[in-house]
């Protein structure tokens, strides 16, 4: 077994350290999400953590780690009478963002079951994390059934297996913890509620302590056990001092004054539902056995909330998490707490850093950086003339005050409504999501098959009809079903995929008309939020002056799409040929990556082609190229005015697919639902 990376040697990351250290003095605390850039230490402290937690007792034989002490009386592998215990270290259990349902729930064995009326039970991960840790690299990668199941154990305690009518039970208590680089999407805001703190970490900007990060890790790599043995003794005192506060939490008092700045707080900042505050309450407490005190203070609530409330303020997926420090003292003054007594009675207090006791030093949960990390500011293209009286002719020198290229300055988005939902024809088996019919693991079952691997859904009734006519010959005798292995059938179920939504966006000098502008940029963020919603990668191609540009790859981070979007400019021709082959050279790679997630392409234009020779018949071929490939597209017309040329709807035949107007996008509007983009190859 390798040896971890030492806990206490792990420089920086103040918030991180404290967070994951609160779980383990009270792990009803409910688990900690660490979100950052790739590179911070994030497993990495997680897998040190383990190194620091307690032994724990188990039944010796018990594959569910029962506690000889109090045996769970519905373990399957009970009952533990007397049994005398055996110490263990506790584990750390990873769970991978492809794991089956199986995998992380346990498995039965169906044909022992019907035949044998056996519950012979394959213990998952939940089992193996139970009274340890579960580490979820990745946690917004996973399948959102996935993070559904492994989320109501954690706020349950218990894992439950329902299959066709067999049913068994374990225990299930972990300190869950889960990592994600915000780049690539987001949980769903229900999931990141469920988490009980989270933590920002990024790569600190200081060079000494990055030439110290790199000196400790070469040293590690170079001898793990010498340089683990080096911080053995800081290791030793830091796990003394998590079992002392564990042995202190129950004594730890939390007065009436303290919950009600608790309550002030979460009531403030206008968080749903109690959760928050009693993740607050446990927090705190945790706060104040950490530092070695029998009574929570106003210092230990304000720290509790930068660590419990960031998550829970999104509103939508395009806010960042982050707390207005300003606010949260006010709040905590008017509820009657004096922090400035606090900090004055608490002066002794030899170590207030995260791996001593304290603040952590960094503020945890204040409002973080910006979540790519890159700079907003998107690269000039190479505009040629304007389109519309409003521009200067091309080599005509820049007006004053407008921006060198002939380029408008980006305007700011209208609000986002509810649009109608935009689907691909047919039956796709790409990723679960919520936007197209697919055939699923989960959904409603549409009919049964014999399996090719592994039976994962069981068609109980067609199982039963394959058995029944050879139950002569397989000598039945009395009322069970004898079954066979060829017998088993599996269930074919139909639910909803996600997709690629790529949007092909025009930025020319036609739709720079700021009022204009700000409506296409509004529509296009409220499809941005179905997407999101609706679980899909997304996308984004603009084109403007004598070119189109990827302003942001395929990625399922609906927050970096809307942020490039919010930073978009206008002006210049309108080379619309290029942006559709720019889309097509985009949807040719994704192919390749993942050929199962089936591509809609939503161009949203008022249709006009302008630069180069025949504008119009290039744009038209490009547009049978897409149509050519079967690619699902739907043309968003953002022509406006009395006087309409109707080349958008040109357009859509080109490409095969539908056409829709701003207003009949939004989900209010009088037209008719748009259910399905016509698909190339039907009648245009």
């Amino acid at each position: 077994m390798s040896t971890p990376y030492p806990f206490t040697a792990i420089v920086g990351q103040d918030d991180l350290r404290l967070g994951l250290l609160l779980n383990a003095v009270s792990p009803a605390v409910g688990g900690v999400l660490v979100r950052g850039e790739k590179g911070t230490a994030k497993s990495t402290a997680v897998r040190a953590l383990a190194a620091l937690m307690p032994e724990v007792s188990v039944v010796p034989g018990c594959r569910f780690s029962c506690d000889p002490a109090s045996p769970d009386p519905a373990c399957p592998d009970g009952p533990h009478a007397d049994a005398a215990g055996v110490p263990r270290p506790a584990r750390t259990v990873e769970l991978p963002v492809g794991a089956s349902e199986d995998r992380l729930v346990g498995a039965l064995d169906i044909e022992r079951a019907l035949s044998e009326g056996v519950k012979a039970f394959e213990p998952g991960l939940l089992a193996d994390a139970h009274r340890g840790i579960l580490y979820v690299d990745e946690v917004n990668l996973l399948h959102d059934h996935l993070v559904d199941l492994l989320l109501d154990a954690a706020a349950m305690g218990a894992s439950y297996v329902e299959r066709e009518g067999v049913s068994v039970r374990h225990a299930a208590r972990f300190l869950l913890v889960g990592t994600m680089n915000p780049e690539e999407g987001e949980l769903r805001p229900q999931l990141l509620d469920r988490f009980g703190l989270t933590v920002e970490v990024s790569a600190s900007r200081d060079t000494d302590e990055r030439v110290e990060v790199v000196r400790r890790r070469l040293a590690y790599d170079d001898d793990p056990e010498g340089f683990a043995a080096r911080w053995a003794e800081e290791e030793g005192a830091l796990r003394e001092r998590i079992a002392a506060a564990r042995a202190l939490l129950p004594r730890v008092v939390l007065g009436d004054g303290v919950l009600r700045q608790i309550a002030a707080t979460c009531a403030a900042f206008e968080v749903d539902g109690m959760r928050a505050d009693i993740v607050m309450a446990r927090t705190a407490t945790a706060l104040a056995a950490w530092a070695g005190r029998e009574e929570v203070t106003a210092d230990d609530v304000r720290q509790a909330a930068l660590l419990a409330l960031p998550h829970r303020r999104r509103r939508n997926p395009f806010d960042a998490p982050g707390l207005d420090e300003d606010k949260l003292d006010q709040t905590l003054d008017e509820a009657g707490g004096d922090r400035g007594q606090d900090a004055d009675d608490n002066d002794d207090d030899p170590d207030p850093g995260p791996d001593g006791g304290g603040d952590g030093g960094g503020g945890g949960g204040g409002v973080p950086p910006q979540a790519d990390g890159e700079d907003r500011t998107p690269p000039r293209a190479d505009g040629g003339a304007d389109d519309t009286p409003s521009q200067a002719p091309e080599g005509a020198p820049d007006a004053p005050g407008r921006p060198a290229g002939g380029e408008q300055r980006p305007v700011a988005s209208a609000e986002p409504f509810r649009t109608k939902t935009l689907s691909v024809p047919g039956l796709g088996e790409g990723a679960a999501g919520r936007r197209s019919r697919a055939r699923t693991e989960h959904g409603r079952t549409t009919g049964a098959r014999r399996p090719e691997g592994a039976l994962t859904k069981l068609h109980l009734s067609a199982t039963v009809r394959a058995a029944a006519p050879h139950q002569r010959a397989r000598g039945r005798v009395g009322r069970g079903l004898v079954v066979r292995r060829d017998d088993l059938r599996q269930a074919v179920r139909e639910g909803r995929e996600g997709n690629l939504v790529l949007f092909v966006v025009d930025a020319s000098g036609s739709m720079a008309a700021r009022q204009r502008m700000s409506a296409v940029k509004g529509a296009v963020l409220s499809l941005l939020l179905d997407a999101y919603q609706r679980r899909d990668k997304v996308g984004l191609v603009t084109f403007r002056g004598r070119e189109a540009e990827v302003a942001l790859p395929p990625t399922s981070s609906v927050d970096a799409a809307a942020a490039r979007l919010e930073s978009l400019p206008t002006g210049g021709r309108t080379p619309l040929a290029a942006g559709l082959l720019k889309a097509h050279e985009v949807l040719r790679v994704e192919r390749l990556r993942d050929p199962s997630r089936r591509p809609l392409l939503v161009v949203v234009t008022d249709g006009r082609a302008t630069g180069g020779p025949e504008p119009v018949a290039l744009a038209g071929r490009a547009g049978r190229l897409h149509r050519s490939e079967g690619t699902a597209s739907v043309v968003v017309d953002c022509e406006t005015g009395y006087v309409r040329l109707g080349l958008a709807g040109e357009l859509a035949r080109e490409l095969g697919g539908a056409a829709v107007t701003l207003d009949e996008l939004r989900a209010d509007a009088i037209a008719g639902l748009v259910k399905d983009v016509t698909a190339a190859g039907r009648a245009a």
